[in-house]
Parts: C-alpha cells; structure tokens; sequence
C-alpha cells in the first residue's frame, strides 16, 4: 500500500527536533524560578455536597506553609469567575440564552463533582503543600448527585443548580423541522439508532502546569503555562478574572507537550496563582499529576443521541433527524458551549441529504465540565451519519459503499449548499472515496473473510466519509497575524499568533517564508507564545494554523517583497517594473544585474541608500481573516479481526484518504493524521470516563483504570492524499489537524460491527473493549 501521497508539498528536518530530542525542550516545569512556592488545590472527594465549614488551623500551623485560602477569600478578593465565550448563535445571529451559573475559582457552599476545587495551599516546597492540603478539615454533607448524561435530563433528577430546572443549561436548535417531517412521512424506509458518544479524557504527554508571578515595580502580572490561545488567555484573565487592563498581565507559553482543545480552557489553577503570587509578593507554582488530570481537566464527548434517517425506495437520502442530550458537566467551561452545537454542520458530511434538523439539550451533571478536544464536535456529528448510513445499507440489503456513492455530492454541484448549515466550495468526494476502497481491496474482502473464518477469527470492513469547517468565521475567529522582522545582518524573525503544541509550526512557518523569500529556513527564527513579543493572535485550534497564520505570513511576505523591489530598483538604478524577485535575488530583467535580498537588507538600515523619502528597515506585518471556512474531507477505510473465544478486535489495516487543500508538508501531515487516527481508535475500542452511579465517583483517575491506546494497537497507518485547494486562502491550504480523530471512530466501529453481523449483532455502543465484544456475541 502506498503510505504517502506524491501530490505537491515538501519535507525537510523538523527545527524543533535539535533540541527535543536531546532533552533541551524549554516546557513550563524547566522555567520554575528557584524562589518559587508551590501550590496545591484540595479537591472534592464528594460528587455532590454542602459545605458545613473549613478547618484550616492545622493545615496553617505546618512546617513550610504561606497560605491557605478558600472560597470566602477569593470571593473577598473580589476575583471574577471563569465564563463561557463560545454560545452558539440563534436563529436570528444574536448568542443564544444560556444558564452560566458562577464558575468561581475555588467554591464557596457546595460541591458539584470529584475533583472540584475546595482550597489552595502554598508553601515552601510542593510536598509540604500536599501534606497541609491533606490536613484541611472540611465538614461535607453529601446530597444526591447524577453523573449519567440521559439520567441527568430525567424527571426527578437531582437538581444540580437552582438557576438551570430539569439541569437544561440550553436547548438549541438548527435545520428546518417541517420540512424533516414532510420527507419521514413519505419515506419508503427509516433507520434509527440511540448512540452513546461517551465521556473522554484528554490525556496529553504534558499535564497542565503553570507559574504565577508579580512584579511590584512594573505592577504586572506573568503567567507562564502550556497553551493554546495565550492572547485570548490574557484577555479574559486580565478582564475577567483579576480585573486589570490587558496590559498588566504577560502571557508565556513555551514548548507544549500536547493539548488537543483541552490546553485551549481556561482553569482555576491559573487565577488562583497569579492572585496568590501578588499576596505573597514571590512566583508560585503548581504542576497537575494525572489525577489531578483525571478529575479537573476539562473532559470530552458525553453525549447521548436519537437519529434517525430516511430514505427513498432507490435508496437517496431524504432527511436526517438528530436529537442529542450533551453533558456539559457541573460548570460551563471556557469553551464549554462549543462541540455540542458549533459544528453540527457536519451532520450533512458529504452528501445530498436535503433537510437535516438537529435538536440538542446541553445539561449539567455532577462530573467534570466538559469543552472541546480534537475535533469539537466534529467527529460526534460525523458518527452519527455514518453509524446510520451503516445501518440502513444493513436494512435495506445494500452494499454500504454503493449507499454512501449514490447520495455523494457530485463535482458539478459545487459549490454546494447542504442542508445544514455549511456551504462547501471545493473537494472530490467520489474520487477519494473510490481511491479509498481500491486502496483497502473493499471487493476482495469477501475472500478475506472465508480465510478468517477458516481459522475460526471473524473479519469485518468499514469505511466512513468525514468532513469538516475549518479556520472560518462560522465558528471562530479568522484574522490571524504575522510578523516579519529583520537584523541588520540578515537575520529573520517571524512572530507568529498562533502557538503549536507539538505540531510541528517553526519547521512549517520557517519553511514557508524561506521559500517565499528564498533564504535557508535555519535562517529564520520563529518566534510564538509570548503575549508581549507577539502584538495578536487568535491561537492554535480548529485545524486553522497553516491556513491562517500562514496565509498572513504569505501576505506580509508579499510587502516584504514589495518594498525590496522598490529599493532594489534604485540601488540598481532601474525600473521598479523591470525588477524580478527569485531565488532570493532580486534581479533586473533581461540583465545579469542583481542583488541578494541580504543586500537589500543592509541598505534597508542605512537610510541614504533608500530611495527619497522612504521609510528605513523592511519589517512588515499582515493580518489574514478568512471571508470563509474551508472544509477538509477524506475517507477512512478499515479491516478488523476479532477472536470469538475472547472478544479481542485487532486492527489489521487502516487508511486515510485526505483532503487537506495544498499539501505543505507531507511528513507533518502524516504525522498529524496518524496522531489523530490513534486518539480516535483509542475512543472506539479502548477510552471511556467511568462514574459509580450511586457515589458519583469517579472510577477511572489513572492510567491503572483508564485505557489508552498503545503502539501495539496501533496498525500501520496508510495515508493518501485527494488535494483539491480551495480558494479561501493565498495558500490553498484546508487544514489537517482534526481530520484522523474525525472519521476513525465510525470506521473502526463500522469494521467491527461487519464482522460481528453473521451472528446477529446489529448495535455496540464505543468502547468496543474485549469484554462488550464477547458479550454481544455470546449474549
């Protein structure tokens, strides 16, 4: 199998490899100052409960400790409290009404789940902190709790917030209803399915971490932290939460070691120190251990849905129906809004179906708040469809590529308007659909399955469309910046908004402005994360960064460009028309006269070289915003072998058709996919966030408990590539970040469910473990 396309796009060394591999990596815990306290946050070990009091003498009276503080005093303080900035829109544009109940840094009378933040404890050293936490006596009196999404939105359920009755945080709506009940009732048939999209963890390499700092003489705030949008950060910290202008607080983001969405929330541990720095007048710190990333890190998915799907006698989609119940957990998270309702566009994925509505109640429950993770929300809308189209083909007795083919949007009708939302402009979807099943041998499977089946193992095949918006104003923030500065010598800096966490952006950017300027890339400096260096940046999520931060790179390039020609010419004494720019050269046409942009450089410091009147240096800026979102698409293909006598499923080949636009980089690219297929087979067969129903309490805080995917369970990862560049951006670029997590569950669950099919199973719910495998069967 072909691993890797050929289409356009380039490769060289990744920059940041010279120091990670070898252990130079700057993360936030290397950059701790040695004066620094430490903090630790005391944690609900209740599901549910009052608060009667706080006992805090023998916790204050422990060797090493500077502060114990709680509720009362941040509420005395006068902190803000954490709110939600993603809302959808109603049906008019403006932000829907949504319950925000007080998402206070540390809780005042009451509980709402595991892990919710009790108190803070900072003292000389980390484990002298941990140990005062412990003593703190708190008086709980535990009340009813519900940590089950359905249960949550029951009759008689325990009530989480007086201000949100039945626990309804909103109710939100899209599509065109009427006409989604004309079409079921002249339907020829109907599939429905009740799918269970259950509760994530994130999990990156890095757990969150952060350092506060004050600086009486500046009267500034630092938060050093790994993040993804450090501008936004700043932004609501400064506004929201400490009440100070934007100016007075530094945001660093240095190396991060993953984030996934999750590093893009806000969280209590960030205010709580910068606060507490100030009191104390010296930098505090304060490292999560993966319990504490088990219980208040911000979690995923969790939701519980009815659809349904009709069809005609030929077997053309007629409408989609989708009714979703979403966790969004005891509080609404920064982003909190977002997944359950920001990109339900992408239930139409890549077909004609003519009338989609969507209905979903987001409702608390007594678990961790829930907030976008690769995909947000994405491949929740993508596995319905596809789990659907899966069932009907079963039903009506057709091949499930021959369905997905007949309802695929054709070439001619693009640019198309679906019937949800998203108006795609670009793309081939027969073509990487086609290329995906020749790719898997989807004719040749049959035989496949009688070898399997020889040998006692069941084989089954899946495949799955899955498409995506991306870095457009439908739902987020477009403009990005770039700047492009310039040493004396020659050197380069690019300053960039966006913040990678492990992607790869100082090789992609450095590459990118080193063939537009036609200089070695080990000669330009990146320069990301820092709030007081990077004048503005929307950040690093959705599947935007090369589109947008290199779209404005690609636009600042061109001034860059511009103003080099201009002084070219008059040191040349030419004609600015008559002057080329390649290869780093700006050169006058027809001539062997020319000038090495390092020479245009030099004369650009030294003002009486520069033509009359003309501005020194050659630094330029440029902010790109997207006047429309792009959409990624692709096709997944898998084949599975399952072991009847232990349920075990093994994943025997795997491969990704893509279509990301203008492929920059094929080697990031796989990388990106890979990574993503791996987090979205991890939620297929293996990950899942588990509550005691009773207590509330949370079953899976380690890795002892929860299961992540490993190498071993992992196949090699086939990736093709479909480009068809859109016209969006200067670079044609559509994005690839979430395209793996997005289409791997359905197709992964597609392949398992085929091959359990001969004996009669027709539904498994994610995770498909070894233990629900064999009890479908044998059940």
């Amino acid at each position: 199998m072909e691993k890797f396309g050929r289409q356009g796009g380039s490769h060289r060394h990744r920059v940041e490899d010279a120091r990670l591999l070898r252990g130079l990596g700057r993360f936030t815990v290397d950059l701790t100052p040695d004066r620094a306290a430490w903090m630790v946050v005391l944690r609900s070990p209740h599901a549910h409960a009052e608060i009667r009091g706080i006992d805090s003498s023998a916790a204050r009276a422990m060797p090493g400790v500077l502060s114990v503080v709680t509720g009362a005093d941040v509420e005395a303080a006068g902190l803000g409290t954490i709110p939600c900035v993603s809302r959808p829109r109603d049906a008019s544009g403006g932000l829907l009404d949504i319950v925000q109940p007080p998402h206070r840094l540390l809780v005042t009378d009451r509980v709402r789940h595991v892990g919710d933040a009790v108190a803070a404890v900072v003292a000389e050293t980390r484990a002298q902190a941990r140990d005062a936490a412990e003593a703190l006596l708190v008086d709980y009196a535990p009340l009813p709790s519900v940590t089950d999404t359905d249960a949550a939105a029951a009759p008689g359920a325990p009530q989480i917030w007086p201000e949100a009755p039945g626990n309804i945080c909103f109710t939100y709506e899209v599509g065109d209803a009427a006409a989604v009940r004309a079409a079921f009732a002249r339907a020829h048939h109907v599939t429905r399915l009740r799918l269970v999209n259950q509760r994530i963890c994130a999990n990156p390499i890095e757990p969150r971490a952060a350092i506060g700092q004050w600086d009486r003489a500046e009267g500034r705030f630092t938060l050093t932290a790994p993040l993804q949008t450090p501008h936004q950060l700043r932004s609501v910290l400064a506004t929201q939460i400490l009440k100070v202008p934007e100016r007075a607080l530094r945001v660093i983001s240095p190396d991060v070691g993953g984030g996934f969405g999750m590093k893009g929330g806000l969280f209590r541990e960030y205010g709580l120190l910068l606060w507490l720095a100030q009191r104390l007048s010296r930098p505090v710190a304060w490292t999560a251990d993966r319990s504490d990333g088990f219980l208040a890190d911000d979690q995923a998915r969790d939701n519980v849905t009815d659809c349904a799907l009709a069809l005609d006698a030929e077997g053309r989609f007629l409408a989609l129906q989708v009714d979703t119940v979403a966790a969004i957990g005891a509080q609404v998270a920064l982003r909190g809004a977002h997944s359950m309702s920001n990109n339900l566009g992408s239930l139409a994925c890549v077909y004609t179906t003519p009338a989609i509505h969507a209905r979903v109640r987001a409702v608390f429950t007594n678990t961790a708040p829930t907030a976008p993770y690769r995909g947000a929300g994405r491949p929740e809308a993508i596995y319905v469809t596809e789990r659907l189209i899966d069932a009907a083909a079963a039903e009506i007795g057709m091949d499930r590529a021959e369905l997905r083919r007949r309802n695929l949007i054709p070439n001619a009708a693009l640019p198309y308007r679906t019937g949800l939302v998203f108006t795609y402009d670009s793309g081939d979807f027969a073509r990487g659909m086609a290329m995906a099943l020749d790719a898997i041998d989807w004719d040749g499977f049959p035989a496949r399955r009688a070898e399997a089946a020889a040998r006692g193992m069941l084989r089954g095949i899946g495949i799955a469309n899955a498409i995506e918006q991306a870095g457009g104003p439908l739902g987020a923030p477009a403009e990005e910046r770039a700047d492009i500065r310039f040493d004396p010598d020659g050197g380069i800096t690019l300053l960039v908004g966006t913040n990678s966490n492990g992607q790869g952006h100082e090789t992609v950017f450095a590459n990118l402005l080193g063939a537009r300027l036609g200089v070695p890339a080990a000669a330009i400096r990146v320069v990301q994360g820092d709030t007081d260096l990077v004048p503005f940046g929307r950040g690093t999520f959705g599947s935007r960064s090369v589109a947008a931060a290199g779209s404005a790179l690609a636009l600042a390039a061109e001034k860059v460009i511009a103003k080099g020609r201009a002084i070219a010419a008059h040191l040349l004494e030419a004609a600015e028309a008559d002057i080329t720019f390649e290869g780093g050269c700006f050169q006058v046409a027809g001539t062997d006269r020319a000038l090495k942009l390092a020479d245009v450089i030099r004369a650009a410091f030294t003002p009486a070289r520069l033509p009359p009147g003309m501005e020194p240096g050659l630094d330029q800026a440029a902010i790109f915003a997207a006047a429309a979102p792009t959409y990624p698409n692709g096709c997944h293909a898998c084949e599975v072998e399952i072991d009847p006598d232990t349920g075990a499923a093994r994943i025997l080949r795997y491969l990704v058709v893509d279509d990301v636009g203008t492929v920059v980089d094929h080697a990031m690219l796989a990388g990106q996919v890979h990574g993503g297929v791996a987090q979205g087979i991890g939620q297929a067969v293996a990950e899942q966030v588990l509550h005691d129903r009773e207590s509330g309490q949370l079953l899976t805080a380690s890795f002892m408990d929860y299961a992540m995917p490993r190498a071993v369970d992992l196949p090699e990862i086939g990736l093709l590539e479909n480009p068809q560049p859109t016209e969006v951006n200067p670079l044609g670029a559509k994005g690839g970040g979430e395209a793996g997590t997005i289409g791997a569950p359905p197709a992964v669950m597609g392949a398992i469910l085929n091959a359990l099919a001969p004996h009669g199973v027709r539904h498994l719910d994610m995770p498909a473990t070894p233990e629900r495998i064999w009890r479908a069967l044998h059940s």
